[in-house]
């Protein structure tokens, strides 16, 4: 199944948070993306039923494989767009990371690997 936008958000977040804290709950990606909890409740169903994530009953979150693949693809997007931003044209870390968020979502592979190469090459 193909994530929209809004989808590889949610996993990216749930990432990032679990990197961080030692259980993941809706709230927490409530807080951390300022959403309302019927909006993150309705993605992390959808998620779950996509087989993205996993929900215990005592509504801990975790990525399945193809979830933390999927997590791991775009936060690593996500990174190398802000690095290749900030560094190489000079625009500010906080606009570098908006515009990043943004841009990881339509990015081509080719594209993302080709600014990996020039990141790279000019150290």
């Amino acid at each position: 199944m193909h994530l929209q936008e809004s989808g590889e958000m949610y996993l990216e977040t749930i990432l990032i948070l679990s990197r961080d804290k030692p259980q993941v709950r809706s709230i927490d990606i409530c807080d951390h993306l300022g959403y309302s909890k019927p909006s993150v409740s309705r993605a992390v169903g959808i998620l779950k039923n996509s087989g993205y994530i996993a929900v215990d009953s005592n509504g801990v979150i975790t990525l399945t494989d193809i979830g933390k693949a999927t997590a791991e693809k775009i936060y690593e997007r996500h990174t190398i767009l802000t690095k290749f931003l900030i560094e190489k044209l000079g625009v500010s870390e906080n606009v570098a990371a908006e515009d990043a968020c943004r841009i990881e979502h339509v990015i081509s592979d080719e594209t993302l690997y080709a600014i990996k190469a020039f990141i790279n090459l000019n150290k």
